[in-house]
C-alpha cells in the first residue's frame, strides 16, 4: 500500500531552525536523501530550503546529500552556495565537492572560477572536483580496474587502481599507499585516490597509514581522513580521532569530522568523550557531537533505518 507523500512533513522537521533537536532534523534530511536518490525533485528541493539555515553543520550535510543524489536537477543550488562568498567556507567546499560527485560537466566553469580562491579549503576542493569530474569523462577511466567497493558513497576521487597480480593487503603494497598519501609534490587528486584505496582495504594496517594523513598540512585532506574512518567505523581508529576532536588548536572542520566519525563507531568507550565534545565553544563541534550521540544510539538499537520516518523511504513522492 502507498502511503501519502512524506516530503513536506519532512520538509517542515528539517527547515525547522527554531527546534533545539538536531539530530532529529538530520534524521530528517537522510529520509529526504533516499527520496532524492529514487528521482524525487521535491526532495531535492525541500534539502536546499534548509540552506536557510544559521547551521553551518546542517548545511554542510545538505550539500553533501544533493552530491550524492545523483540527480543534475540539484546542480544549479549548489552552484548557487558555492557562489556565495560570504557563506561558511565549509559549506562552500562541499557544494564544490557535491558538484564532482554529480560528474556535472556545465560545473566546470564555476569550478575552475574558484580554483584560486582566498579560502585554501575551496581552492583545492574546486581542485578535487574537475579533477574528479575529467576524470569521469575520460578514456582512461575505462582502461582502470577498480575493486568493487563496500562502500556506497559517491567519492571525491575514486580509488587507485589495482595492481594486475590482484594484491592488496600486503605490508609493501600498503606502505606503498601511504607513500602516495603522504607526498606532497603528487597531485592532490592521486593522493586521494590513495586514501580511498586504503579505506577499501581497511585492514588495521592500512587504517594506520590513513592516520598518518592527519599531519597533513592541509586541513581539507585531513577531515577528509575523518570522513574516511566514519565509514569505516572501525574500533582501532578511535585514538587517532578522539586526537583530532580534542585538539582545540585544530581546524573545526576537522574536529567536526572526527567527532561524527566517533558516533558512527558506536563504541561505549567514547560516549564520554561524545558529551564533553557536546560542550565545546565551537558551535560546530556541539553541534556534531549531539548528532553523534544521536547515530551512537542508533548503531546500538539495531534498527534499520537511520530516518525520522520508517516507512517513509517506500513512499512515492
Amino acid at each position: 500500500m502507498t502511503i501519502s507523500d512524506p516530503v513536506p512533513q519532512l520538509r517542515a522537521v528539517l527547515t525547522d531552525d527554531s527546534s533545539p533537536n538536531l539530530a532529529l532534523r538530520f534524521r530528517a534530511l537522510f529520509s529526504l536523501k533516499h527520496l532524492a536518490v529514487n528521482g524525487s525533485t521535491s526532495a531535492i528541493d525541500a534539502i536546499a530550503a534548509a540552506f536557510a539555515s544559521d547551521s553551518a553543520l546542517l548545511k554542510h550535510e545538505l550539500a553533501y546529500c544533493l552530491g550524492q543524489s545523483k540527480q543534475f536537477y540539484a546542480a544549479p543550488y549548489l552552484q548557487n552556495v558555492l557562489s556565495n562568498e560570504s557563506e561558511d567556507a565549509m559549506v562552500r567546499h562541499e557544494a564544490g565537492e557535491a558538484l564532482g560527485a554529480l560528474g556535472h560537466e556545465p560545473s566546470l566553469p564555476l569550478l575552475r572560477k574558484y580554483k584560486d580562491d582566498k579560502e585554501e579549503v575551496i581552492a583545492q576542493t574546486c581542485e578535487l572536483a574537475i579533477a574528479r569530474i575529467e576524470w569521469e569523462i575520460s578514456e582512461q577511466r575505462n582502461k582502470e580496474k577498480l575493486e568493487q567497493s563496500a562502500f556506497a558513497s559517491i567519492d571525491p576521487a575514486p580509488p587507485l587502481p589495482i595492481d594486475e597480480d590482484g594484491e592488496r593487503e600486503k605490508e609493501g603494497k600498503i606502505e606503498k599507499l601511504k607513500d602516495v598519501l603522504n607526498d606532497q609534490n603528487k597531485p592532490l587528486f592521486e593522493r586521494y585516490r590513495a586514501m580511498f584505496r586504503l579505506r577499501d582495504i581497511a585492514t588495521p594496517e592500512a587504517i594506520d597509514a590513513l592516520a598518518s594523513g592527519l599531519d597533513d598540512p592541509s586541513a581539507l585532506f585531513r577531515h577528509e581522513i575523518a570522513f574516511v574512518f566514519g565509514q569505516l567505523s572501525d574500533p582501532h581508529s578511535i585514538p587517532a580521532l578522539i586526537k583530532a576532536a580534542g585538539n582545540k588548536n585544530e581546524a573545526s572542520m576537522v574536529r567536526h569530522e572526527a567527532v561524527e566519525a566517533l558516533g558512527s563507531i558506536a563504541d561505549e568507550r567514547v560516549d564520554a568523550f561524545l558529551k564533553e565534545y557536546a560542550k565545546d565553544e565551537e558551535r560546530v563541534v556541539r553541534e556534531s557531537a549531539e548528532v553523534a550521540l544521536d547515530m551512537a544510539e542508533y548503531e546500538r538499537s539495531g534498527q534499520l533505518d537511520y530516518a525520522l520516518i520508517p516507512n517513509a523511504t517506500e513512499a512515492k513522492a
